[in-house]
């Protein structure tokens, strides 16, 4: 296992607890989070499948991470189910455009370790458990305002955002408007190029000396 410098919320709940002993603590379950400063405080984890109980870990309590396990130090907070579902998160709440229009949804982030910092938000149009689905970054300066279950930005669709994950779908759209976009501007080359071409064999054609005609005569040679 290595330390990381950056993480994404998703991949820190997929990700099984252990501490440096190896015991198993638990699977993630929720992010502990400060919306108003996007900044990533710490995360829950689930014990067993069964039961209320929830552990609550720090951010600087993971020591390291691994694809599937991170590492951690020191003794989890317990709390219940009920608790946790009053702390404020911004996952999952609707992202909403210049015209007050729903144009997706947070579903993940990604987060400095060192500090906490959100770096950049990713927003799905679609439901993000769908394989394939794209992912638009959206920074947090680019937020207006927070609200409970959304957020207001001055975006007029989600293709102002930078893409940081392209479905299949999301991959032939802008193949076909590159293509589009490219067309005119091949043609006209095209144009240009027949043009000159044109003007080529026109100059050629002046310039070669012309061959004299055969003089006429009324002998027939084969007389």
């Amino acid at each position: 296992m290595a330390a990381l410098a950056n993480i994404s919320i998703s991949s820190l709940l997929r990700a099984r607890v252990r501490n440096e002993a190896g015991a198993d603590l638990g699977i993630g379950f929720m992010a502990w989070m400060h919306p108003p400063c996007h900044r990533l405080l710490g995360w829950s984890t689930r014990p067993s499948a069964f039961g209320p109980r929830r552990n609550v870990w720090r951010l600087n309590q993971l020591v390291a991470m691994a694809e599937a396990e991170v590492i951690v130090r020191g003794e989890a907070a317990s709390t219940d189910q009920e608790t946790l579902a009053l702390l404020p998160t911004l996952l999952d709440a609707e992202l909403l455009g210049k015209q007050q229009t729903c144009l997706g949804r947070l579903v993940d982030a990604v987060v400095e370790l060192r500090s906490g910092r959100i770096l950049h938000y990713l927003v799905a149009r679609s439901d993000p458990r769908l394989p394939g689905t794209s992912r638009w970054r959206l920074d947090p300066e680019r937020l207006l305002d927070q609200q409970s279950g959304h957020v207001i930005t001055a975006l007029e669709e989600l293709d102002d955002l930078p893409l940081e994950k392209a479905s299949i779908r999301q991959q032939m759209l802008r193949r076909t408007r590159q293509f589009r976009d490219q067309v005119p501007d091949s043609f006209d080359g095209f144009e240009d190029r027949l043009r000159s071409w044109g003007d080529r064999l026109r100059d050629y054609a002046d310039d070669e000396p012309r061959r004299p005609k055969k003089p006429e005569t009324d002998e027939d040679p084969w007389i």
